[in-house]
Formats: structure tokens, C-alpha cells, sequence
């Protein structure tokens, strides 16, 4: 029960501190599909829907582990088809400035539902927590450090939420709609990101060495691109610098809480492309 409260309050202060503007980026545009009249209601349901679904899959990973939580390359999927539903209201409410989404938003999920949705698009501070969730190795204290999480979060998603249905009741609603679509392209690059899917065009840096050493800086990944020996072992020991986005990493298929070391078995010539839990920050190893 002690380690349960901790993990609460641990949580809590995640969320408040650091999830607030991860979430919001890689969670608010979905707000924009909300339907309703009340927005108290309509939002309180989403943060409702949010809490449940997240409690429910802190306390599977704590008692089954990683089994239960989606790959990187699964959540990217995830991720460009939310990015490609948030552009597609964006451009409903550009032509129809004013209008309110369609009541059958998301497939008829309706809040709750979509609130619940929004732990399959988890933002890398999420990502942190669950990871957490899984070394606690108890269903009630996997359970606790995710809804001290969610709770954390809520207030800024629940801003977020009334803002835009404000404004897209007013003039404003065009200006907004080119905001969501900025944020739907944003949210599908982040995906393609993640999943690897784009060419790698970084220059390499420094000399081949069977030990590669990447520091993980709030901004980004040093140095983002580095040479390695190909055909031989290869430990890439990654380092923590500051607390953010990039302290999970998306690595040669599973999530990694930095600090870490991974040693990789031979590679062959080619390139090995890595990126933080959200898909923003991103970093090469050129194996030759």
C-alpha cells in the first residue's frame, strides 16, 4: 500500500510537472473531435473515459509486464491515423466555420471512448510512467502511478478542451482550424518519426568505434549521428542529460528508460534509426 501512495504522488507530479505539455502536444488535437452541448460534460466524460482506460492498463502492466503494452512501430501507426483524423475536422471546420463536429466523431466513439483511445497514442512522458508501471510488478501500484498521471494532466487537457470548443464558435474558427491541421500534420510527422519510416540524411560523425556513447539532451540526441563497425558486436551506451522527451527511447524495437545500455549483436552495412517515446527527436547509427 506504501509503494502504491508513492507511486501515486510520483505520478501526480509527472503529470503535472512534465506531462502537461507533453500530453497536450501529442493528445490535445484529438480534443477537437469532441462532440456535445455541454462542454463540462462533454470534456469531464473525455477525462473520465482518459482516467479508466489509463488505471486499467497500469494495473495490467504491472501484473503482466511489457507483454501487454504496443511496440514503437504500433504506435506510430497510431499515431499518423489520430494525426490524419485531427487534419480531417480541421478541414470540416474550415469550410463550415462555426459548426459544431459531427455527433458520430471518431467512428460514434463519443467521449468517454475517446478519451479511453488516447492511451494508444501515448506522449513520451507516458511512455516514462508506463515503463514504471511495468518495474513496479503490482497491479495496484502500476494502477496508481497511471492515474496519479492522468490526474496530473487533466487540467491543462481540460483547458485545452474548452479553448478550442470556444473557439470554434466564433470567427475565430478558421484561424483554428489551420491551428488543429498544423498540429494533425505535426502529430503524423511525429509517427512517421517514430516508426522509422523516413530516409536518414544525417551526416555521420566520429570514428567507427564497437562502443558507441549518445547523450540524451532535452533538445535532441548528441551526436544524432554516429559510425559503428558493422559485422562485429556493438554496445551503444545511452546517457541522461536532462529530464524530457528523450529520457525513452525508441530503440531497435522496444522502449528504453535512459539510462541504458543495449548491446547489439552484428549488424550489417546500413543505417539503424532511433527516436525519443513521442517521435520528435530522432538519431542515426551508420553501421559500415
Amino acid at each position: 500500500m506504501m509503494q502504491a501512495a508513492a507511486l501515486f504522488g510520483s505520478g501526480l507530479v509527472a503529470g503535472l510537472v512534465a506531462g502537461t505539455a507533453s500530453c497536450t502536444a501529442v493528445q490535445g488535437g484529438l480534443l477537437v473531435g469532441l462532440t456535445g452541448e455541454r462542454d463540462r460534460v462533454v470534456l469531464g466524460w473525455f477525462l473520465t473515459g482518459r482516467l479508466v482506460s489509463y488505471t486499467a492498463a497500469g494495473a495490467l502492466l504491472g501484473l503482466a509486464g511489457s507483454a501487454v503494452k504496443p511496440p514503437p512501430q504500433a504506435r506510430a501507426v497510431l499515431l499518423v491515423a489520430a494525426g490524419l483524423m485531427v487534419i480531417a475536422f480541421a478541414v470540416r471546420l474550415y469550410r463550415r466555420p462555426g459548426c459544431q463536429p459531427p455527433r458520430r466523431a471518431f467512428g460514434g466513439l463519443g467521449p468517454p471512448l475517446l478519451g479511453a483511445a488516447t492511451i494508444l497514442v501515448p506522449c513520451g512522458v507516458t511512455i516514462g510512467m508506463e515503463l514504471l508501471a511495468i518495474t513496479s510488478g503490482s497491479a495496484l501500484s502500476g494502477a496508481a502511478v497511471m492515474a496519479g498521471f492522468v490526474l496530473g494532466t487533466a487540467p491543462a487537457l481540460a483547458l485545452l478542451g474548452w479553448l478550442l470548443r470556444r473557439v470554434t464558435r466564433t470567427r475565430l474558427a478558421r484561424a483554428a482550424a489551420v491551428l488543429a491541421a498544423a498540429a494533425g500534420l505535426w502529430t503524423v510527422g511525429t509517427g512517421v518519426n517514430l516508426g522509422g519510416w523516413l530516409p536518414a540524411t544525417a551526416t555521420t560523425t566520429g570514428a567507427r568505434s564497437p562502443v558507441v556513447t549518445i547523450w540524451a539532451l532535452r533538445d535532441g540526441y548528441r551526436p544524432a549521428a554516429v559510425e559503428a563497425p558493422a559485422g562485429v558486436p556493438v554496445e551503444v551506451v545511452f546517457k541522461l542529460v536532462d529530464r524530457g522527451c528523450t529520457e525513452t527511447v525508441a530503440f531497435a524495437g522496444r522502449d528504453l528508460a535512459l539510462p541504458a545500455t543495449v548491446r547489439l549483436p552484428p549488424q550489417p552495412p546500413g543505417t539503424l534509426r532511433y527516436a525519443c517515446g513521442m517521435g520528435m527527436f530522432t538519431g542515426i547509427i551508420k553501421f559500415s
